[in-house]
């Protein structure tokens, strides 16, 4: 199986689209898929230790199950201008986030054999 590096960029501004991320995430995550799952934008909201806005999503896990998931096996990753312009910082975040910048994204989605998806 390929490594997945998803891209979420949005929150409770577009709820089904941020969802289906955090849900395409956790699926690969619980099936084996090393799972690289970056906050971007609004979705930075998210690495806030307490978690983003409940997305009110009806027949949709919360993203805080979500999240869970995919941390079990993979990696979360807030974007570190995307926190900076929202006033989080590295004391801000939930257990085992981590902050970093675009190189490192270009890295892990550069590398081989990486499916990359964007929401």
């Amino acid at each position: 199986m390929r490594p997945l590096v998803i891209k979420v960029t949005c929150a409770a501004d577009d709820p089904e689209r941020s969802n289906q991320a955090f849900t395409v995430a956790a699926a690969a995550a619980a099936a084996g898929a090393d799972v690289s799952l970056w906050l971007t934008g609004d979705a930075a909201s998210y690495a806030v230790a307490g978690g983003g806005p409940d997305l009110g999503l009806e027949h949709a896990t919360p993203v805080a199950q979500l999240l869970e998931v995919v941390l079990a096996t993979g990696r979360v990753t807030v974007c570190t201008q995307c926190a900076a312009r929202r006033g989080i910082t590295e004391d801000d975040l939930a257990p085992g986030l981590r902050m970093a910048g675009a190189a490192l994204f270009a890295e892990e989605v550069l590398g081989e054999h990486v499916q990359a998806l964007v929401y």
